[in-house]
């Protein structure tokens, strides 16, 4: 039972079940909702839809895995008692596990690729192996291009569903060509808000993590810019994101959509102003240690708020 809790911590079960909720409300409660009145399905749908979250999540739990697995020196700074490679699980079963889901990833995305005609599913998930490969080996202690990869990386997973649906444009018809419309508005709403959202998570935890990264010669955004650069570079997006969920309030209110306007005020809006508020006020790992729990509540309230369209679309 204890090596079974470690695998589970290795692979981060929290937030490979935020992956596959993301995917199945975006699935339902978008897709579904705007397709449904025309007598369509969704292009990824039933046991395929289900072969893709699978992918999403295997290739995922790969990704932690090798990262923990370069990471292990860092960490014993940093989170000394998170450890799990070379605690628990050996380097050399982790990184067997690393294969094994990767490649089981790849496999299925290929077969989905095969029984969907859309290719670029095996590609991108090909290339989301590699990437995050390279971001375990080297591009995390870079300066920018680790941050902005994970969270490019995390828009993708609302993306590659998104684009299966872009067909739907090729049609003459009116009223494909609005539904196609609608659900790339949608997707990317909700996958810039998740890029946004993870550009400023990752800021934090840099500036949360400088005592290892230091050690280690890592060339983070704080260790090169400066802790105070780093909280204005995080504090621009934040305000960024907040304006923008402010005019999509205005938006929505013309349609009288109250309750939702009502939850993004309440749990979206204002924890990312106090995270905005208690950003200059932070200093030591703790602190950001608890400013970083907030922007990942709120990505979770963020995709949470896609039920509303079950009911509004």
């Amino acid at each position: 039972m204890r090596l079974i809790a470690a695998f589970l911590k290795l692979i981060r079960l929290p937030n490979l079940i935020f992956i596959l909720l993301t995917q199945l409300l975006f699935h339902f409660s978008i897709l579904h909702r705007v397709l449904k009145p025309l007598g369509l399905q969704p292009a990824i749908n039933g046991m395929n839809f289900v072969l893709l979250a699978v992918a999403s999540v295997l290739i995922a739990a790969a990704g932690y895995i090798i990262n923990d697995y370069f990471d292990i020196n860092i960490d014993q700074v940093n989170k000394p008692r998170q450890n799990v490679v070379d605690v628990a699980i050996s380097r050399r079963w982790a990184m067997l596990w690393h294969f094994i889901l990767s490649s089981a990833g790849v496999v299925l995305s290929l077969w989905l690729s095969w029984q969907t005609g859309l290719w670029y599913i095996v590609l991108a998930n090909t290339l989301c192996v590699m990437l995050l490969f390279g971001y375990s080996v080297a591009l995390k202690r870079k300066l920018l291009s680790g941050n902005v990869l994970i969270s490019l990386l995390t828009a993708w997973v609302i993306l590659v569903l998104c684009f299966s649906e872009w067909h739907l444009f090729k049609n003459a018809t009116t009223e494909l060509v609005e539904a196609s419309n609608k659900i790339l508005r949608l997707g990317f709403l909700y996958a810039g808000f998740a890029f946004i959202l993870s550009l400023i998570r990752e800021a934090i935890k840099d500036m949360e993590d400088v005592p290892g990264d230091v050690k280690y010669g890592s060339k983070t955004m704080p260790i090169v810019w400066g802790i105070q650069a780093t909280k204005i570079y995080s504090a621009v997006w934040l305000v960024v994101l907040v304006a923008a969920l402010v005019i999509v309030q205005f938006y929505v209110l013309q349609f009288h959509w109250w309750w939702p306007v009502v939850y993004s005020i309440g749990c979206i809006i204002a924890p990312l102003v106090y995270v905005f508020i208690k950003l200059f006020k932070a200093h030591a790992p703790p602190q950001f240690h608890h400013l970083s729990n907030i922007t990942k509540l709120v990505m979770f309230t963020g995709i949470l708020s896609m039920l509303f369209f079950y009911y509004y679309l």
